[in-house]
């Protein structure tokens, strides 16, 4: 291959990426609040987004494809709350079923993050920066969906 193919190669590449790169969304499920978390557009920075009211399910998931919608979202993530010694309890089901609903809606494959103990990270990282977990619960959730989006991210899955 000529040197000058090799280079435009080298560039369609790294065009290409840049195409198809687009936000991935974060989900903290829990049974009365879900947070929300959303990546840059390059897919390598998460930051809090929301915490919605957990009613049912149905409204929850028209709430979230409205997010994906309005943010742009090509990839799902989702807390997967594995016990401590790594089996899977009644959280993770519900959360596994829950996915399929928000799958079926909005078209996305969820990929599943272990979540464990990033509420407790949650509520440190808070603390650190001057605010009281116990006045805002609704942050907690949002600040774990962001860590475990990080996760992702930094383990390098696909955004």
């Amino acid at each position: 291959m000529l040197s000058h193919d090799r280079l435009w190669l080298t560039h369609w590449h790294a065009a290409a990426k840049v195409l198809i790169a687009m936000k991935v969304l974060a989900v903290d499920f829990g049974a009365r609040r879900v947070g929300l978390a959303v990546s840059d557009p390059s897919g390598r920075l998460a930051r809090p987004l929301t915490t919605l009211e957990r009613h049912n399910d149905r409204s929850l998931v028209r709430r979230i494809c409205e997010i994906v919608a309005a943010e742009g979202v090509g990839k799902l993530v989702l807390g997967d709350p594995v016990n401590l010694d790594g089996k899977r309890g009644p959280a993770s089901r519900g959360v596994r079923a829950f996915a399929e609903k928000l799958e079926r809606a909005s078209g996305l494959e969820p990929i599943f993050v272990n979540e464990s103990l990033t509420s407790r990270e949650a509520e440190q990282r808070l603390r650190e920066s001057g605010i009281d977990p116990r006045k805002h619960p609704d942050r907690v959730d949002a600040v774990a969906a962001q860590i475990i989006l990080q996760e992702a991210l930094d383990n390098e899955l696909e955004p």
